[in-house]
This record gives C-alpha cells, sequence and structure tokens, in this order.
C-alpha cells in the first residue's frame, strides 16, 4: 500500500486556490444514463455527454497540479449491459483515442490503461497499446483508465501470480507481504488515490480499487456525472483540503 502525503499547493483555480491538493484522484463517472433519461434522450446521449465532462476534468487537473487522476471507465460487469449500449461505448472509445489521443500526448498527459485484457477483441487492445504506446515517456499528469476492470479480479490476477512464484520457488510464502500483494495489482507504481469522488448520490464502490481505497477519502456529491465540471471538482477538492487523515493514527491535537 502506498500513502500519499498531501501536499499544500497553491492551485490556480479560484476555489482551490490554497487548497490542500490530493496527488490522486479517482472518479466513479456514475449517472450519464440517468441525466439523458431525465431529459427524454437516449441513454447513448448521456454517455457521448459524459465524455465532455470527462475532458474538462482531465485538462481542470492538469491546470491545478494533480499528479494521477484514475477514471473508472467500464468496468468488468459492464458487459452485462444490452449490446447495443456497450457496442457504443466501444464505440465512443474508438472516437476518444482518434480525436482525444493526439491533444492528450500534447499536453504531456501519460495513460495507463488497468484492467483485463486476455478476452478483449484485437480492435480494443490495439487501441488500448496505441495510448500507452505513443504516452509512455509523458511526464505530465497521469491518466488511468480503468478499463474491463474489476477488484475482485484485479485482486485474484495477484494471488495466482504470487502463488506461480511460490510454486516455482522464486519467493517463500511468508515473503507474500501487503508491498508484494501492491507490486502485483494492475495499479503497480502508482500512489494509492487519495480521495474518490462518485457522482450521483450513489454511495459504494461498486468493485473499484478495493485493495488500493483502504486510506482514501471519499466524497459522494447528487450531481449527475455530465453535469460534473471544473466548478464541481473544485468543490471536492475543498471539502478533501478541510480534511484530516490520520491513517488510522490519532489527530496531532489529541496527542
Amino acid at each position: 500500500m502506498s500513502v500519499s502525503p498531501d501536499r499544500d499547493l497553491q492551485a490556480p483555480g479560484a476555489a482551490a486556490s490554497g487548497t490542500k491538493l490530493p496527488r490522486h484522484v479517482a472518479f466513479i463517472m456514475d449517472g450519464n444514463g440517468r441525466w439523458a433519461t431525465a431529459r427524454g434522450l437516449a441513454r447513448t446521449e448521456g454517455h457521448r455527454q459524459g465524455l465532455t465532462a470527462l475532458r474538462k476534468v482531465i485538462r481542470h487537473a492538469g491546470r491545478i497540479g494533480i499528479e494521477t487522476i484514475t477514471i473508472y471507465s467500464f468496468s468488468s460487469e459492464n458487459w452485462s449491459r444490452p449490446q447495443s449500449e456497450v457496442s457504443f461505448l466501444m464505440g465512443l472509445l474508438r472516437r476518444f483515442v482518434q480525436r482525444d489521443l493526439s491533444e492528450l500526448h500534447e499536453a504531456n498527459v501519460r495513460i495507463r490503461i488497468i484492467g483485463g485484457r486476455d478476452d478483449l477483441e484485437p480492435g480494443i487492445l490495439a487501441l488500448l497499446k496505441e495510448a500507452e504506446d505513443l504516452t509512455r515517456d509523458n511526464s505530465g499528469l497521469n491518466l488511468v483508465v480503468a478499463f474491463n476492470y474489476g477488484a475482485r479480479a484485479e485482486l485474484v490476477r495477484a494471488a495466482q501470480a504470487l502463488a506461480r512464484k511460490v510454486q516455482t520457488g522464486e519467493i517463500r510464502p511468508e515473503d507474500v507481504t501487503e508491498e508484494a500483494i501492491s507490486d502485483a495489482l494492475d495499479t503497480h507504481g502508482l500512489s494509492d488515490p487519495d480521495l474518490i469522488i462518485r457522482t450521483s448520490g450513489e454511495m459504494r464502490l461498486s468493485n473499484f480499487l478495493l485493495w488500493q481505497a483502504a486510506y482514501s477519502e471519499f466524497y459522494f456529491c447528487d450531481l449527475l456525472w455530465p453535469d460534473f465540471d471544473e466548478a464541481a471538482f473544485d468543490e471536492a477538492l475543498s471539502c478533501y483540503g478541510n480534511r484530516e487523515r490520520r491513517y488510522g493514527g490519532l489527530d496531532a491535537k489529541a496527542l
């Protein structure tokens, strides 16, 4: 488990100015379908508008100095949605890579994909690889995309990898420590999220970063994801900045 120290930064955004910023913010982008339904639109239009909201969040994160953002873009459970919706989402992924990848690369954003890849179709795998390969040497904002991702499946993959190492004698059972498990996860090398934001009023993790969220702060808001903008992001950061993170210890004032 990697714990990130908070940083006191002067962020350029008005609401975030002087806010104690997290290094790593993760997003559960919920409410696209409900946003569209409330407006008498097809659910696919909600996903389209959700992509617009994501662009705003990525640009704002880069401007104010966030080091890493992780987005829950498509869970391993999302394949059970209607085929027409899944097909639209895959098309949206293609358009995102085609339209936004060059802009992200020019902005020095590094893209990393987490999640299972064994059963993905070759065309989708090629898109993911293209995004990672093009931006691999960038040194700006880390954009971690959880695609075909489920935290339980991630933990299973990590456990199997460690079990194989024990079986071959590469490591001993007592070498399976918290650090070893963290290093075997899809997120190896990344700091754990300091703040997890979920939109739409739902208050659950939905199989997202279960191991990494052990000491994360949570922020739940009623806004549906397409309505989440820079001001909403700053409000979440301001709330985070007013919290005291103790990691199981006591507040210094209590000592």
